[in-house]
């Protein structure tokens, strides 16, 4: 093993939450988000000697997994699966809670992919300025997009 791959396994160990959380974002489905999972590794290992540390590690996993994740949601929304479903979930959570977080994930899953990113990173309790940098947008912009963001998720219906 060379000493590249031995910082990039480090590397991936000490962030690997973090990749999870983003690909978490983009599907519930367990399968759905190791696949996600290896795409985004791919794509960090592609970068990974060209990434130079200009930024923080940390910050340009988000961009890495982020693009990763938004590029194959729009490649699987083109072209849609057929899902198989059962009409019954045997270990399906039914308190109240577990019901609010479901609805919420579900309104966050009809958020366009660039305005779930910014939610994802505030949920993760990154400052508006993180965000801005991984994104690409500015502080500012952050601020506006997340109150219009709020105010888009507020006005869902429930379906």
């Amino acid at each position: 093993m060379t000493d590249t791959e031995r910082q990039f396994a480090k590397t991936v160990r000490e962030h690997k939450s973090t990749i999870y959380t983003v690909c978490y974002m983009f599907s519930k489905d367990d399968d759905e988000v190791n696949d996600l999972f290896q795409e985004v590794l791919i794509n960090l290992w592609k970068g990974y000697e060209s990434f130079g540390h200009r930024s923080d590690i940390r910050t340009w996993i988000y961009r890495v997994a982020l693009n990763t994740c938004i590029s194959l949601d729009r490649k699987k929304r083109r072209s849609p699966a057929v899902r198989l479903a059962m009409d019954i979930n045997l270990f399906e959570d039914c308190d109240e809670d577990t019901r609010q977080v479901d609805l919420l994930h579900k309104r966050i899953s009809r958020l366009q992919p660039f305005d779930r990113a910014i939610v994802l990173l505030w949920l993760e309790d990154l400052s508006y300025e993180e965000i801005g940098q991984i994104v690409g947008i500015s502080t500012k912009n952050v601020s506006v997009r997340l109150f219009r963001i709020r105010e888009q998720l507020k006005n869902m219906s429930n379906d």
